[in-house]
């Protein structure tokens, strides 16, 4: 996937954006503040429906301005080019793609593939289980496009559904008969949802392997698992959900489910995640994004837009010129954000695009 154009208006401090990136590596520095994040969080924002530092009413769009506009045109092999628009004010959206208007963010995250490895992104590893449920879904929408018992997003969108119906009853009280079907429908479309997840775990898996090689040596091996949010082990989600009605009626919503799951890393030569220091925490997280991102090239015969906020504070030196070398040796798109340049991307001489950020304003350096 590589991106041709970007055009962002409205966002952050960011002045109107006009840019074409090149293939390979954009190195995009400045000062602290001068925006250069924000170029990341417009491309995040149409692959995710969200920045990756904050919900769109918390100053992401620019004091002044009524909404944010983003607008994207890339190609990926073996289709003609595509592009994308995005509008948003905050607490509506609007958005186009290929020239329709989309009824569905969701048609724009299947569209657009982009991964981002930012100050954040240790959450993935030492932050709530939901962190790690997006993580697994976002990858699934790109995978799981048609599948025998549906694909990822109607399944998603069919448990959200039901898991929300029943909630509301719970909250109402006893329901008997209508707790019963939306039960149902919510086991039928959470086994599913279980199933796929436990499939993606286990492809994801020797991605992990051959990056924690050069990522992360120091782990040995390790090893993914699914915990997927009740005792599957000893009954079906049906039975878990009329063994915990009395508790749920009680509390109000629903306690056991696909909602609740969770992914597991364990690491044959390192502790938990409890006892990872704050340097292998961040190397583990972007193991997780890029083994995602290569699972991902192995299905869809290319690599997804990679980002890397901030890099040579996230990482120290042997390890940004491990990352980039293999990220180098994927033919990936790559954009790097810092506030200078970054020695070790010297050995890739030629193979980057330089632009400089300065109080929101962008533009191309000689490279």
């Amino acid at each position: 996937m590589l991106i041709r154009q970007l055009q962002v208006q409205g966002l952050r401090r960011l002045v109107d954006v006009d840019l074409c990136p090149g293939p390979g590596f954009n190195l995009i520095t400045g000062d602290n503040g001068s925006g250069k994040t924000s170029l990341l969080e417009a491309m995040h924002l149409m692959a995710h429906g969200r920045s990756f530092r904050a919900r769109i009413r918390d100053g992401l769009v620019r004091t002044g301005e009524s909404a944010l506009q983003v607008f994207l045109e890339w190609e990926q092999p073996g289709q003609p080019g595509r592009r994308a628009g995005l509008r948003h004010s905050g607490s509506a959206w609007e958005a186009r793609l290929d020239g329709s208007p989309v009824g569905q963010l969701g048609e724009l995250f299947e569209a657009l593939a982009v991964i981002t490895f930012e100050p954040g992104s240790h959450a993935l590893i030492d932050g709530s289980s939901e962190i790690r449920r997006r993580y697994l879904d976002w990858g699934l929408f790109h995978v799981e496009r048609s599948d025998a018992g549906g694909d990822f997003l109607s399944l998603w969108r069919r448990h959200a559904r039901a898991h929300k119906q029943r909630n509301a009853l719970l909250r109402k009280g006893r329901a008997e008969g209508q707790l019963d079907a939306w039960e149902h429908e919510l086991a039928l479309a959470g086994e599913a949802i279980t199933l796929q997840r436990e499939a993606y775990v286990t492809r994801l898996q020797p991605h992990v392997d051959a990056l924690l090689a050069d990522i992360l040596p120091a782990a040995g091996a390790a090893n993914l698992s699914l915990q997927p949010g009740w005792r599957r082990q000893d009954f079906g989600l049906a039975d878990a959900l009329l063994l915990a009605r009395e508790r749920d009626l009680a509390q109000g919503h629903t306690t056991v489910g696909p909602h609740r799951a969770d992914l597991k890393l364990e690491f044959r030569d390192l502790p938990g995640r409890d006892g990872l220091s704050r340097g292998q925490t961040k190397l583990a997280a972007l193991v997780l994004l890029l083994a995602q991102a290569s699972h991902l090239a192995t299905h869809a015969g290319h690599w997804p837009v990679l980002q890397l906020d901030d890099l040579a504070s996230e990482l120290d030196r042997h390890h940004q010129r491990r990352v980039l070398q293999v990220l180098a040796a994927s033919n990936a798109q790559v954009f790097v954000t810092g506030t200078d340049p970054i020695p070790a991307m010297d050995s890739l001489a030629g193979l980057h695009a330089m632009f400089h950020v300065e109080h929101g304003v962008i533009r191309p350096l000689a490279g």
